[in-house]
Parts: C-alpha cells; structure tokens; sequence
C-alpha cells in the first residue's frame, strides 16, 4: 500500500534529509520512521515512570522527613483527639 504525503513541509524536510544522506526520501523516511519506533518502544512505560517519580520524591524528603504515622496522628486528622 503506499503512502501519499500531501505536506509541503514534510516533502521539504524529508528532500532535505535525502540530499544530506545522498540517499532517496524513501529511505529517510523509512529510516526515521524506523528510529521513531525504536525510540518509543524503549521508552519506560507509565508504571516505570510513576515508580520513578516516587523515588525521586523519597529521596528529596530523606529520611528524617515527616512525624511517623500512628494512631495519635491519624486522630488528629480527624479531630478526635
């Protein structure tokens, strides 16, 4: 099946990609369709991201950071203490 780009933009980038490669836009565009993929699949997915930014939150606080969670603390968030 092909493939009809109707961007001027896209053609001008992609006729500029190809004379700087010395290589036919076919294959800049395959080529860059092909790293775009590559790129996006190694990229670390939501949970790994999430896990991430939890342990980077865990280490700006350290340690010492906070008053521990018991059953004092807890009453006070809800007045009854």
């Amino acid at each position: 099946m092909a493939l009809f780009v109707k961007d001027p933009e896209v053609d001008r980038l992609a006729e500029r990609l190809a004379t700087l490669r010395k290589a036919s836009k076919t294959e800049v565009v395959r080529d860059a369709l092909r790293h775009e993929l590559e790129r996006e699949e190694q990229a670390p997915g939501l949970v790994e991201r999430g896990v991430a930014f939890v342990r980077e939150l865990h280490a700006r606080a350290g340690r010492s950071a906070g008053q521990p969670i018991d059953k004092d603390f807890v009453d006070s968030l809800y007045g009854d203490h």
